[in-house]
C-alpha cells in the first residue's frame, strides 16, 4: 500500500533535516525551493560543500522526529508485522 504524502509532511516530521545529515556525509542533500508564502514548489536533489545542521536546527528536528514517533509507533509496529 501507498498513500502519498507532502514534501510539507515529510519536513514537518523532521525527516528531511535527518536524511540531509545521512546525505551530507556524501556531499549531497535534498533541496527544496521555496515562494515567498513559505510554500515548497519544488525538490531536487544537489551536490553540497557545506556538511551538517546547526544545534537549534538538529534539536527541532529531533523533537518533531520523536513527537512523530509517539504518534505513529502503534501503526507503524503493526505495518512491519504485517
Amino acid at each position: 500500500m501507498v498513500n502519498k504524502k507532502t514534501w510539507e509532511e515529510f519536513q514537518k516530521h523532521g525527516l528531511l533535516l535527518f536524511i540531509n545529515q545521512i546525505l551530507h556525509i556524501f556531499g549531497w542533500a535534498i533541496v527544496y525551493e521555496v515562494d515567498d508564502n513559505k510554500n515548497i514548489m519544488n525538490v531536487y536533489p544537489a551536490r553540497v560543500k557545506f556538511r551538517g545542521f546547526d544545534n537549534k536546527s538538529v534539536s527541532e528536528c529531533y523533537k518533531n522526529l520523536s513527537k512523530f514517533m509517539v504518534d505513529t509507533s502503534k501503526q507503524l509496529y503493526e505495518e512491519a508485522c504485517e
